[in-house]
């Protein structure tokens, strides 16, 4: 597997470090005895000359890394006495040392260049620490918990908000369903059976009550479906915390909420198949007016269909690896699609005679996702941990770089006030206006927020409530209420 195989030259390199240490260590020479004779009486072919010449290197290898973890300890404890005075002034850092990422950075460096290094860490951190205080104070009354979705059997992967009445939120999982749940009441309304694989990815048509979904199986499905929403029932206190402090990754497997998918009616039957991949299919959206989608596959290929007869209509190809994601535009025929080749292209279709092509290579590592806003921007998030927002009119380079603590996956942008969700590897959610001006984290603690790594966020706008959704890997969605005019006001 690729684990095994990554792992298998860390685990030689620990093993000669062991060996060096045994023989070089200055602790363990007895005092007077050279190197070459520590090697007397030692069964070796190796000319001694050769031998004193490994040693000497060794030693110096060895002294190398006593350097390094001098200034390692040295810069602990710099790192301890800023925390230290930071305490002392009433601040508490969030989320332990935001410095300890970049602490085996700084650790490699030459001691020249440490000293500088070190007071640019300073400021960096400070001022992260400082800012990070206004966009978290207020978190619990700008974003409030709506309602969990509990009934998944594995994690959940992608997750999106139907643009018809009646409006209802669906999720694609690992556990090669797909749901569709009631926003208000949490209740799960219906499932769709007909994957063979992992549902990597669900969207719904911009007319009709139809679903595309994305699989592992190698295919993605289009189906309808019917649902009708319970009656409504009142309004939760969302400032209590949640009474269930059940963790949904320890429940047993096959165990749901008595609402699960178990006593839903399930659809098993697709009304069309698009099956011309050679690889999982990753992700799949529709075209605008919804007559054609496209896929995004492992075979490093996108896939145009035609929905009515099922018809592949074009396949784009040019990414050197994997794709990740595809996503359309809101009003315009243009596709983007992101790969783990680190860059993202823009398809445009709108002349019927001229395919164009544009590639970006803003980021470096797994482009994760990249969205279109219903302006004219496009928005990349990555592995790298960083989110680029680009100009469609000019997309050489960004015009706002967001940096993170962690790998961002499946990103979302509200339509009427174009804020950005990012989901984290870390379990975090953040929040972010179209300039890269950090607004408020989701609150996260043992009884709110996911326990798992966030997979994707959705929003949802309707009328004058704005919801923001959010999946991860452990089996559970969870609806947020943002307060849209403090969250502006509080930037």
């Amino acid at each position: 597997t690729p684990t095994s195989t990554a792992r298998h030259p860390k685990q030689k390199r620990k093993a000669h470090s062991l060996s060096i240490r045994r023989t070089n260590s200055t602790e363990e020479r007895p005092p007077g005895i050279q190197r070459g004779d520590m090697l007397e009486g030692q069964d070796s072919k190796l000319p001694l000359s050769l031998r004193n010449n490994l040693l000497d290197l060794f030693g110096q290898i060895e002294r190398e890394f006593e350097n390094l973890y001098i200034e390692n300890l040295e810069l602990r404890r710099e790192i301890d006495s800023l925390n230290e005075r930071l305490t002392g002034d009433g601040q508490t850092i969030e989320g332990g040392d935001p410095t300890k990422g970049a602490l085996k950075t700084k650790a490699s460096h030459s001691t020249s260049q440490l000293s500088q290094k070190l007071k640019t860490t300073y400021k960096a951190s400070t001022s992260k620490i400082v800012s990070s205080f206004k966009a978290t104070t207020g978190s619990r009354a700008l974003c409030q918990l709506l309602k969990e979705y509990v009934g998944h059997r594995d994690g959940i992967w992608d997750l999106s908000v139907t643009r018809t009445q009646p409006v209802v939120l669906g999720t694609a999982s690992a556990d090669h369903s797909a749901l569709l749940w009631s926003i208000e009441t949490g209740k799960c309304l219906l499932r769709y059976a007909g994957h063979a694989g992992s549902v990597n990815s669900i969207k719904f048509h911009p007319t009709e009550q139809m679903a595309l979904t994305a699989s592992g199986d190698q295919t993605a499905h289009i189906w309808r479906y019917m649902v009708q929403l319970p009656a409504p029932q009142p309004p939760p206190d969302v400032s209590a915390p949640c009474d269930d402090d059940q963790d949904s990754s320890d429940r047993e497997e096959g165990e749901v909420d008595g609402e699960g998918p178990c006593e839903v009616p399930t659809v098993r039957v697709a009304t069309a198949t698009l099956k011309s991949h050679q690889g999982v299919v990753i992700a799949a959206d529709w075209l605008v007016g919804g007559r054609q989608v496209v896929t995004a596959s492992w075979d490093r290929a996108a896939n145009l269909y035609e929905v009515e007869t099922s018809e592949l209509v074009h396949t784009l190809t040019g990414h050197d690896q994997e794709l990740t994601h595809c996503c359309t535009h809101p009003t315009q025929r243009l596709v983007v699609t992101s790969s783990r080749d680190t860059t993202f292209r823009l398809w445009d279709f709108r002349d019927p005679s001229i395919h164009s092509v544009n590639v970006f290579q803003g980021h470096t590592d797994t482009v994760t996702s990249a969205v279109f806003t219903v302006g004219d921007n496009v928005v990349s998030g990555s592995d790298d941990r960083t989110v680029k927002v680009w100009d469609l009119k000019n997309m050489r380079s960004p015009i706002a770089t967001i940096r993170t603590d962690s790998a961002v996956n499946r990103i979302s942008v509200s339509a009427n006030q174009r804020i950005i969700a990012l989901p984290h590897d870390n379990r975090q959610v953040r929040l972010f206006d179209i300039s890269g001006v950090r607004l408020a984290r989701l609150p996260r603690s043992n009884r709110m927020g996911h326990r798992r790594m966030v997979c994707c966020t959705a929003w949802n706008e309707e009328n004058q409530s704005c919801n923001l959704f959010t999946c991860g890997f452990d089996r559970q969605a969870i609806g947020w209420n943002i307060n849209i005019p403090a969250l502006l006001q509080e930037k």
